[in-house]
């Protein structure tokens, strides 16, 4: 049998031409900072996010939980949507090692407003913890920020005097949908964390991006989380190669996964939140049935997915192709969902 992933978009394998550039990369020792691939990559990622600085870490989680350990600090606050990464995903991280205390906020798609945080910002008091940090997630179930959201959120976190982080595992797929530069989407948060590893398809890797003092503060928390590699160059030279190639081609995902939303309205045995489809993610329920079992039924005809609380989701990525989205489309307009017992 033929298997479809779309599980998420971080199965991807490396292309033939980003496994040349991993070997042909030119290495040092980065904790040293002579590592010049990891370097340039760096240099590239500050430029794209318009920050002083970037920062090679291990993963998306590790960006964020820096962040929130300089920037939220210890014994205090950050604002967050209830369904975000940090809170969802991270295993209690922000709290267990940042140290701070997340609150959440419960939001129409994970989209916050600064509005909600009116009268709930505590400062100054010796026995509250202190707001210091508000968190963002762009794109946030493949759902793209709006740009008068962050703008309002920004504008709140200077007047209270907080930092804001932004969570942009998915940040190019957002780009790609609205043609709003990364840059401009960045100018709007103090620190910003996008994936190499997502629908970049590189093997390892996010980075990290702030200021000068900012990125000098987290070369020590990532060393002290184990973050410090060595010759990083093998990895960074894929990140190079899929920020020069593989962005424009995010496209590509997004047709896929309207496409796969539009097979399943047709086949209509499942719940489709076409409005949510923007980028690469497609969220679906089918009523009376767990999602787990959905899951489970998919999988008996080829088709790997994964459960989002009472929801199913298909992420498309670069390892499927025009004819595999075809072929996919035909299994899910004429697929039979089996009713629970």
């Amino acid at each position: 049998m033929k298997y479809y992933d779309l599980r998420s978009d971080t199965i991807t394998k490396p292309t033939e031409a980003m496994r040349k550039a991993m070997a042909d990369a030119e290495v040092g020792d980065d904790v040293y900072r002579e590592d010049p691939t990891t370097t340039k990559l760096e240099a590239l990622a500050a430029e794209l996010t318009g920050k002083e600085r970037g920062l090679f870490v291990s993963s998306g989680s590790m960006g964020n939980l820096i962040s929130l350990y300089i920037n939220g600090g210890r014994s205090n606050e950050v604002f967050t949507a209830a369904n975000s990464h940090i809170i969802q995903h991270e295993i209690g991280a922000v709290a267990a090692i940042a140290g701070v205390l997340p609150i959440s906020f419960d939001a129409p798609r994970g989209i916050l407003n600064a509005d909600a945080f009116i009268g709930k910002v505590k400062q100054g008091a010796y026995d509250m913890a202190n707001t210091t940090l508000i968190e963002v997630e762009n794109t946030i179930g493949g759902y793209c920020y709006p740009l008068e959201n962050l703008e309002g959120i920004k504008d709140f976190a200077s007047t209270h005097d907080l930092k804001v982080h932004m969570d942009g595992a998915r940040i190019f797929n957002a780009q790609v949908a609205t043609g709003i530069a990364v840059k401009t989407y960045a100018s709007y948060a103090d620190t910003i964390t996008f994936c190499l590893s997502k629908g970049l398809g590189c093997p390892v890797g996010s980075i990290l991006c702030g200021d000068e003092e900012f990125i000098n503060k987290a070369l020590t928390i990532r060393k002290m989380l184990g973050g410090g590699m060595r010759q990083t160059g093998v990895l960074a030279a894929a990140g190079l190669y899929a920020l020069e190639h593989h962005v424009d081609r995010l496209a590509d995902d997004h047709a896929h996964a309207k496409a796969l939303a539009d097979a399943l309205v047709k086949g209509g045995w499942a719940e489709v939140d076409t409005e949510g489809v923007q980028t690469n993610i497609v969220f679906f329920r089918v009523p009376l049935v767990q999602s787990a079992t959905v899951v489970s039924q998919l999988a008996r005809q080829g088709i790997l997915a994964n459960t989002e609380g009472d929801m199913v989701r298909l992420v498309t990525n670069l390892d499927l192709h025009d004819e595999d989205i075809s072929e996919l489309c035909i299994l899910l307009e004429n697929f039979q969902i089996e009713a629970e017992a």
